[in-house]
């Protein structure tokens, strides 16, 4: 006699217990945001080059005793023109609530680190430009970013720090 695979109620083959890994996305939502243009209406008129500074840092909560985490991914951006005057600012974090069930624990911090943000960026991104189109300026675009290099940086510090004693920062700035 052969083996079958168990059938459910509504005649779909049921799902293995032991299917290895399962990740999902339940939920994305925009956590915080915040826009600000001290020097409107007079920047309006500013001649010079735009500076750019982001900072991007990513939190990873546990929802309770579940396999369900909460990932936000913070994006700060401040454009300034010469002698420092700030044009705007815009804060936003990006959140998600993700399963992440049946991964080792290398993994899981791997996908944390890496899929989690991939997938909340282009949203962050387009909260990011579309704040600053309606704020009167002109449209911006962030730039994509490998969320797998700055995970590997971040491992390396890690390593560092756990070494040399000193906390590796969860934290990255750069000019967009």
């Amino acid at each position: 006699m052969s083996e079958q695979d168990p059938i459910n109620a509504n005649g779909a083959a049921a799902p293995e217990q032991n299917a290895g890994p399962q990740f999902t996305v339940e939920k994305i939502y925009v956590k915080d945001v915040s826009f600000e243009a001290p020097k409107t209406p007079q920047a309006f008129g500013e001649q010079g080059q735009p500076q750019l500074q982001m900072n991007l840092n990513q939190r990873v909560t546990r929802v309770g005793e579940s396999s369900t985490f909460e990932v936000v991914l913070g994006i700060n951006l401040t454009c300034k023109l010469a002698e420092d005057k700030t044009v705007y600012l815009v804060e936003v974090q990006q959140a998600g609530l993700f399963n992440l069930a049946g991964f080792d624990d290398q993994s899981l911090d791997a996908m944390l680190g890496t899929h989690c943000p991939s997938i909340l960026y282009p949203y962050a991104r387009q909260v990011i430009g579309d704040l600053i189109q309606a704020g009167g300026f002109a449209p911006f675009l962030l730039q994509p970013i490998n969320f797998e290099a700055l995970y590997a940086e971040g491992l390396r510090q890690r390593a560092a720090g756990q070494q040399g004693g000193d906390l590796a920062s969860s934290e990255t700035s750069g000019n967009a």
